[in-house]
């Protein structure tokens, strides 16, 4: 049996809150960037709420697109949205792919692989799937020194709380965290033409309580650390993260910069 996926993924409209209305822009950077060669259908694995999938229905409407995930709830979500009533969603474990070989001209993961406890099956499933010379292409946050809310998030939690200090250690110092850690995965996998770049949005907060209130839906390691904490701990969390999102000045918008490691590679 293949092993499942580490994330905390039970609420779509909580997970849109929280992470995907920026993965969106991360995903249209991704379709524009990395565009599939020739004819045929197009896999978004791990496609949560469906950000990846709509931006390649919006660029290749002619094409079948698949997205799969593990995650009823934010299939369901997916589903729900009138941008993604043309895309095929099915619930399938990304390492353990139910497609024949060479079944895809291109397969997409974006802001996921990092979260699985076998990445590099999914990857060896992903070019299992893709024909031959057919693109396969991941992106993940540049956690350590690219994604600005969850480093200012973490760094000032960890000041209060030990727990913060050993779940950021955790998430930084995963093997694909680093730099050149998606690029050695996918040369792992068997992909020629190894390739990476990265890819910068940004993160538009109206106040401090569109950036704080988000993380209380549980969803992912930082929601689900945020929401878990007994109230009191919470409570000098969110101060400490408040002062720090201020940074001396009155509450109000924000614009934090997040980066993502693209790589790209053929089956």
């Amino acid at each position: 049996m293949a092993a499942k996926s580490t994330y905390e993924a039970n609420d779509g409209g909580a997970y849109e809150r929280f992470i995907g209305r920026w993965t969106r822009r991360v995903a249209a950077r991704v379709a524009e960037l990395a565009p599939p060669e020739g004819e045929g259908p197009l896999l978004d694995v791990a496609c949560g709420t469906g950000s990846m999938a709509i931006a390649l229905a919006e660029r290749h409407a002619s094409r079948r697109i698949v997205g799969i995930d593990v995650a009823q709830p934010y299939l369901d979500f997916a589903m729900s949205r009138e941008e993604a009533r043309d895309i095929e969603f099915r619930k399938m474990d990304a390492q353990s792919l139910a497609f024949d070989d060479d079944s895809f001209a291109a397969a997409y993961a974006t802001i996921a692989l990092n979260f699985f406890a076998d990445p590099l099956a999914a990857a060896r499933e992903m070019r299992r799937v893709v024909r031959p010379g057919g693109l396969v292409a991941v992106a993940g946050w540049d956690f350590r020194g690219g994604l600005v809310y969850q480093r200012m998030l973490w760094d000032t939690a960890a000041g209060v709380d030990i727990g913060a200090q050993k779940i950021r250690d955790r998430l930084f110092a995963h093997p694909l965290a680093k730099p050149d850690g998606l690029t050695d995965l996918w040369t792992e996998a068997g992909m020629s033409g190894v390739d990476r770049q990265s890819v910068t949005i940004r993160m538009d907060f109206q106040s401090f309580d569109d950036y704080w209130s988000p993380l209380l839906g549980g969803q992912g390691p930082v929601g689900g650390y945020v929401a878990g904490l007994p109230e009191e701990m919470q409570g000098k969390v969110r101060e400490a993260v408040r002062l720090a999102y201020l940074s001396g000045d009155e509450d109000g918008p924000r614009s934090l910069t997040a980066t993502a490691w693209l790589v790209t590679g053929r089956a």
